[in-house]
Parts: C-alpha cells; structure tokens; sequence
C-alpha cells in the first residue's frame, strides 16, 4: 500500500520537533480523519533557514510532514510556498489516493507557516 519511501520517512522522520524562537508556525488539521499539523520555521535572508514538525495523525501525515521539511529546506519562501501536494506525493514515490490528504496538509501547512512569518514582518 505505501511506497517504501513513505515507509522509511514514517520509521524515521526527519526534523522533527519544533524550532526554537520560530519566525513562522503554521497549524493545520483534518477534523474528518483527526490529522494534526504544527510546522515552525526559521528564516534568514528570505530563505527558509530551518524548518520542523510535529505531527499527530497516520504513518502518512508523518511521512508527509517530513518529506515537507526537506523539500522546504534552504529554499526561498516564494519557492517554498509553491510545493505542491502533487510534489509532496511525488517525492515520496506516490501516496494511496486515500492519503493524499495527508499531503494537503503539508502543503498547506508550510503556506501558513510563512503567511504567519510574513504577517509579522509586515508590522
């Protein structure tokens, strides 16, 4: 049913925790399967210069909240808010159609994380 990606990101997921001082948080959930999503992040230069989770929710949404902050990573915010569900997908080797929004979410959940970022940079 999962890709072995997927299976390795939920055995061992990456950057998990939360960033000290975070510039940015966005918090997301999915009331109908009961998936929660925080994402803290960090920026330096325009550039997401840390970024991490916590996810309470399926193997899926742990894959996808990790496969988020690596693809997130280094990038500048305008790229970064432009990941996709479909590139979150993609990087894992596919989800179950079941699943994908697991991917929504991670998705959605960096776009809120910088949304925030910028609200306060804008007072």
């Amino acid at each position: 049913m999962y890709s072995e990606k997927v299976m390795e990101h939920f055995r061992n997921p990456r950057n998990v925790g939360e960033v000290k001082k975070p510039d940015g948080i966005g918090e997301v959930g999915n009331p109908v399967c009961g998936d929660m999503m925080r994402i803290t992040i960090k920026v330096k230069d325009d550039k997401i210069k840390d970024i991490k989770f916590k996810t309470l929710g399926c193997g899926a949404a742990i894959a996808t909240s990790s496969m988020i902050t690596e693809l997130a990573i280094g990038k500048p915010l305008k790229e970064a808010e432009k990941i996709s569900r479909q590139d979150i997908a993609d990087a894992l080797d596919g989800l179950p159609a079941q699943k994908m929004h697991c991917s929504v979410l991670a998705a959605d959940g960096l776009r809120e994380a910088i949304a925030d970022y910028r609200s306060k940079i804008k007072k």
